[in-house]
């Protein structure tokens, strides 16, 4: 068995027993297989709604590892880290953070023990073994005193395997002051510089980094609530005042928006995420409460929301630039109009790949030179050797696909003097061209590129009417050009 709950523990189970002999001290035990995966996702959504305390939590997937000595952990399973490091005084402080977590987790019918030390492998230690009879169930380690604590603790505290563990055990190595007080060449070179690793690292002479679940965003404004808060008006109002304070701090280092969140923390440890994104980098507090308008209002804040936090999870470079005094110049208008916001406002209410924007693509083929994106994360004029100003005139309308025509021309390589589409035809009284348009050399296989060349032509009828069309092919003994139109022009 893997595990044990509660009843089990009381009558006589214990993890690691043979189903066998567990069936045989209590008959009726109800067994549930193992899940790992289910393990993991439960672990993960826990490291999520501890975020409410810090927005460094990671999961520590170790757990307390079996051991043969006489110090058995406190509690089995896997574990969290928490970097509280200049958050305890929004909850009231250390011992009010401590009481907060557990009771928290009690309530979700969890048993915890939490513990708060200045370095992860003394909290780690604590947190399994700080229930012995030396350590009098401390969960945190007074100042000046935590180098004593410690050393009262069992040498599984240092997170060592359990053949090493039992080994130390047999030589009558059973506490961490022991180990303390040997001399550490002999020590390392008997059970290895791992044991010495673990020792400084408790005692913060080696650091020990810990990986956040993800990765933390650097501008946060955080909000903890002396009582919860129900009401989407509330919820509002919190956001109005975050807002400018999260947008001066991104003046100051140059940054702006791109994906701004705003997580609420229930009193039942549940969170939502409400979510904005912007198709440039903005920091304006009316139009960032805007966006969030809509979505705040479909929020359900539950039996109520104790924590908020609103996080630029994606940020960009954003400058100031000097706007244009003269109202004819040719400016962006996309970007000096309030047609971005207009797109921001779009996109956050329809979705994403909902609201487009045509980009340029490195493609000489018309058809090919422009591709639909998402507006939101599209780039205007992404392609540098792309001068829309020098290529010639393009029609209004493209079609998607070129449509095969018959065309008679005057002389072989001349434009064409006539042409029929769709059983009408059209007789041409002024052409221009041709503009010659190769396929990209790396994409063409399979056939002779004579074949795919085009030759582009603007044309118009006798009634006015303007199409562009094109030719493809050169002519070539055995090889007959083909006509197609492409596109109208206004």
């Amino acid at each position: 068995m893997a595990a044990v709950d509660r009843e089990a523990e009381r009558r006589g189970l214990r993890p690691g027993m043979p189903l066998a002999d567990a069936r045989a001290v209590v008959p009726d035990v109800r067994i549930v297989p193992l899940d790992p995966d289910a393990d993991r996702a439960m672990l993960d959504k826990l490291c999520a709604a501890c975020e409410r305390y810090t927005p460094w939590a990671s999961v520590d997937p170790q757990g307390a590892r079996p051991n043969k000595s006489s110090h058995a952990p406190i509690g089995d399973g896997a574990g969290l880290w928490l970097d509280v490091t200049g958050c305890t005084h929004l909850f009231g402080g250390e011992a009010a953070l401590l009481a907060d977590i557990t009771a928290r987790f009690t309530r979700a019918g969890f048993r915890t023990r939490a513990a708060l030390a200045a370095t992860p492998g003394a909290a780690w230690a604590l947190a399994r073994y700080g229930g012995t009879d030396q350590t009098k169930d401390l969960d945190r380690a007074p100042p000046g005193e935590e180098r004593a604590i410690l050393k009262a603790l069992p040498v599984a505290a240092l997170r060592l395997d359990a053949d090493l563990v039992e080994g130390l055990d047999r030589m009558g190595l059973r506490l961490i002051g022991d180990l303390v007080h040997l001399a550490r060449a002999p020590l390392a070179r008997r059970y290895g510089r791992g044991v010495l690793d673990r020792i400084d690292q408790m005692f913060g002479d080696l650091e020990e980094p810990i990986s956040p679940r993800h990765a933390p965003p650097v501008h946060v404004v955080r909000r903890v609530f002396a009582e919860p808060i129900g009401k989407v008006e509330d919820i509002e109002l919190a956001l109005a005042e975050m807002l400018p304070i999260l947008s001066a701090d991104l003046e100051q280092h140059g940054q702006g928006i791109r994906t701004l969140d705003y997580i609420l923390h229930r009193v039942d440890s549940s969170r939502e995420v409400v979510e904005v994104g912007t198709s440039r980098p903005v920091r304006d507090p009316a139009h960032l409460a805007r966006l969030f308008h809509e979505k705040i209002a479909a929020v359900d804040p539950g039996f109520g929301v104790e924590v908020v936090v609103l996080a630029a999870r994606t940020v960009a470079p954003l400058t100031p630039a000097q706007a244009n005094l003269d109202a004819n110049a040719d400016i962006d208008s996309f970007e000096q109009t309030g047609a971005a916001q207009l797109v921001d406002r779009l996109s956050n209410r329809l979705g994403n790949g909902n609201v487009t924007r045509l980009t340029a693509v490195e493609s000489h083929l018309p058809e090919r030179a422009c591709r639909e994106r998402p507006a939101m994360t599209a780039k205007r004029n992404n392609v540098a050797w792309d001068e829309p100003d020098r290529r010639p005139q393009r029609p209004v309308k493209l079609l998607i696909q070129p449509l095969p025509i018959d065309a008679m021309a005057s002389v072989p390589d001349g434009p064409p003097a006539s042409f029929t589409w769709r059983k009408q035809k059209h007789r041409v009284v002024n052409a221009e061209g041709p503009e010659r348009i190769a396929p990209e050399w790396w994409a063409h296989e399979g056939r002779p590129l004579s074949r795919d060349v085009r030759d582009y032509y603007r044309i118009e009828d006798e009634d006015g009417r303007r199409y562009w069309v094109y030719r493809e092919g050169l002519f070539l003994p055995g090889f007959e050009p083909r006509w197609y139109l492409h596109g109208f022009f206004a």
